[in-house]
């Protein structure tokens, strides 16, 4: 087996995809014996969406769901996304379950393996491999895999076995998630306010049912109550000024918001992705579509690996994702601690100052690309082409565009629009718009740009796949 993934949620199963389509065998071993009919997670942000369209798999998510065009925040201030420089300039309002059932999916198609009521109990490390102990109906049952992957969580066994500590604190104490039937909702928009002693969160489903998020400064103090309907209603005339004719609440529970995330991402043979490696609130939506992202990352560099690539490569995902998690953690910390400020002073500013801000183009795109995950770059070295590091975005090209190229995986060279036809180990397509050649990683990141008529990118082909890779030609 070349890697056993811990935990079926999204991070698991995006990873154990990546993996199948390349070609790597992979188990996914999930505690629970059915999947979880509970949504926590609810937006699907425009990176992500880029991602799944790379696989072919935005077409049959962004109809499960509605798509909101921005936030609206206090005293009348919006973040609209609509200019951002994606094909996907909204933020998908679903619930995670639609995104379990499309990735589950994907992973099985692939050839992955899920394998469920496994309870991991024990790991260990080995020169050649990983021995994974579980707890079955069957009785304990072992696994050895090349490399093993938590995706098991916030309370995740497989961070606990290697030793991983999850520093941080408790931002709230209670927080109340629901989803609820509005008879006179808001617009279509994802709505959000706060007053002195509370906060809600609405955001459209589409059908009528909305996700909302609740917190009053009542309950802070006693984090086993659970909210009574009431109350719910009672948070939202607070907050938002009415409960928009508030009706049947099919679901709701109760959670704690943590900000926490592991010093090391890697441990030897194992790695952590999602809320096993960092978890924060839940302002922006950003848990699942952060470990997704993660497990995007990572799948690419263990398969290269896998296949004779200088295992230094996986040393990379640390040091591109955890600068990642922990610019989530802080803004999304930052924002509920301005959600949750007391003074009255302290509110003016915040309204004042976020309407001010929001009117400023600068800003507004910065703080769009933030949210949405589209301005997320990573560092490059010294030398590198000043695109290298970047996301390459949906590229218009002869006979198609990128993310259409991209989903058979792999890495894909971009030659400029004139530039004479080459000879690659990896696909192969031709822009048609102005700009340099590019090659661009199976996660959508630009790893060489230039001139493709010098030849350096393969160098860099071969350093990131040990070599010509052994793909299928998409010839130019």
């Amino acid at each position: 087996m070349d890697v056993v993934v811990v935990g079926a949620g999204p991070s698991g199963c995006m990873l154990a995809g990546e993996l199948a389509l390349a070609g790597r065998s992979v188990a996914v071993l999930e505690k629970h014996s059915a999947p979880s009919p509970l949504s926590r997670a609810f937006g699907v942000h425009a990176r992500t969406l880029e991602v799944l369209d790379s696989r072919g798999l935005a077409d049959r998510l962004v109809p499960t769901g509605a798509a909101s065009p921005g936030l609206s925040l206090w005293r009348g201030a919006e973040l609209r996304l609509g200019k951002l420089p994606s094909p996907f300039p909204f933020l998908l309002v679903t619930p995670q379950r639609n995104v379990d059932d499309l990735l589950e999916a994907h992973a099985r198609e692939h050839g992955a393996t899920v394998v469920r009521g496994v309870t991991v109990t024990g790991l260990e490390q080995h020169e050649d491999g990983v021995v994974v102990r579980a707890d079955t109906a069957d009785g304990e049952r072992t696994w050895k895999a090349s490399y093993v992957v938590g995706a098991d969580g916030v309370h995740s066994a497989v961070r606990d076995l290697v030793g991983q500590p999850f520093p941080g604190r408790v931002l709230l104490n209670s927080i109340t998630l629901a989803d609820a039937r509005l008879e006179e909702p808001p617009r279509g928009i994802v709505t959000v306010n706060a007053v002195k002693d509370c906060f809600a969160f609405l955001a459209p489903f589409g059908d009528g049912w909305f996700r909302l998020i609740v917190w009053d400064r009542r309950f802070e103090d006693v984090p086993d109550h659970e909210m009574s309907e009431d109350e719910v209603r009672d948070v939202l005339v607070r907050a938002m000024g009415t409960d928009y004719g508030m009706g049947e609440i099919r679901w709701k529970s109760r959670f704690r918001s943590d900000e926490r995330q592991v010093p090391e991402y890697r441990t030897g043979r194992v790695f952590l992705v999602g809320d096993a490696a960092h978890v924060h609130s839940p302002a922006g939506g950003q848990g699942m579509n952060t470990g997704i992202q993660d497990s995007l990352n990572l799948g690419w560099k263990l398969a290269a690996v896998l296949g004779g690539a200088d295992e230094a490569l996986l040393d990379t995902y640390h040091a591109e994702r955890h600068p990642v998690g922990r610019l989530v953690l802080r803004s999304s910390g930052a924002t509920i601690r301005m959600m949750t400020i007391r003074p009255w002073l302290g509110r003016k500013l915040r309204e004042h100052g976020i309407s001010t801000l929001l009117r400023l183009p600068k800003f507004t795109a910065k703080a769009a690309g933030m949210f949405s995950g589209v301005g997320i770059s990573y560092r490059r070295e010294a030398g590198d082409h000043r695109l290298v590091g970047r996301r390459a975005g949906d590229l218009p090209l002869r006979g198609g565009r990128l993310f259409e190229a991209m989903r058979e995986g792999g890495f894909q060279l971009v030659l400029e629009r004139d530039a004479e036809a080459v000879d690659a180990p990896v696909r192969v397509a031709r822009r048609l718009d102005d700009g340099p050649a590019l090659l661009v990683r199976p996660d959508g990141y630009i790893a060489w740009a230039g001139s493709s008529a010098s030849g350096s990118w393969r160098s860099t082909v071969d350093r990131l796949t040990a070599g010509p890779a052994k793909v299928d030609q998409r010839r130019n």
